[in-house]
């Protein structure tokens, strides 16, 4: 393990197009020691045939499609940093955010990872201060995150949404915790057409009582399940 290291791990999956961006923004960090792993999980949209003109500046695993929590954990298993960090394929990274993350871990000892604000589109995330009881009600952190390597526990490959909760709520659970930067350190690029943070929709959509209204919006319902299994594997 090399102490300076910060180890960046990128799944992509069908991310031809956001890619090139994301892989430009970890290359102009300011933060001097750091390796790059992207983990093309079955891709058919070019992204293998992408990585090919980058393969003298970082490390390429093609793997059959098993889903982001799978690739993201071999990717792991690859890398050599004593600190890591699972930036989606869309995201774009500010030059000293790498930086800025790893000094906030070197003045806080006893943190096990770092996140800051982020900007999807005209939209700002500017998440919280990390607070235990409040995340175990909702998650705030987004996966884009710096964790020290020796904390990290791995991503559960049998949950399919809210795998970034779910790495919070088990780091949580190990006496772990996180420390916050207010700034928006990354952005994420937009793509029409993409499922995922692009279908934002406001919170107060998934707290109207819909059952009594006799209908509910299949992405509300399949947000309320999928939290329920959050919940109950962590008995909250």
């Amino acid at each position: 393990m090399n102490h300076s290291l910060i180890s960046v791990i990128i799944p992509a999956y069908q991310h031809r197009e956001t890619l090139p961006r994301c892989l430009e923004s970890v290359f102009q960090q300011t933060y001097p020691f750091v390796e790059i792993i992207v983990v093309n999980d079955g891709s058919t949209d070019g992204t293998k045939e992408l990585l090919e003109t980058y393969k003298n500046s970082l490390t390429v695993l093609n793997q059959e499609n098993q889903g982001g929590n799978i690739a993201r954990n071999n990717g792991f298993v690859l890398s050599k940093g004593s600190r890591v960090i699972f930036c989606d394929a869309d995201a774009v990274m500010r030059p000293d955010m790498l930086a800025r993350m790893a000094a906030k871990l070197d003045v806080e000892p006893d943190a096990t990872f770092v996140y800051s604000a982020f900007r999807f589109g005209w939209k700002r995330f500017p998440s919280f201060p990390f607070d235990a009881e409040r995340l175990k009600r909702m998650n705030y952190i987004h996966t884009t995150s710096l964790i020290r390597r020796e904390q990290f526990p791995g991503f559960d490959s049998a949950i399919k949404r809210f795998q970034d909760w779910d790495l919070w709520l088990t780091i949580l659970e190990r006496g772990g915790r996180g420390t916050f930067i207010q700034d928006e350190l990354f952005q994420i690029v937009e793509i029409s057409g993409r499922r995922g943070i692009s279908q934002w929709r406001p919170s107060i959509m998934y707290h109207i009582p819909w059952k009594w209204t006799g209908w509910t919006p299949s992405s509300v319902e399949k947000y309320g399940n999928a939290r329920e299994i959050i919940l109950k594997k962590h008995g909250l």
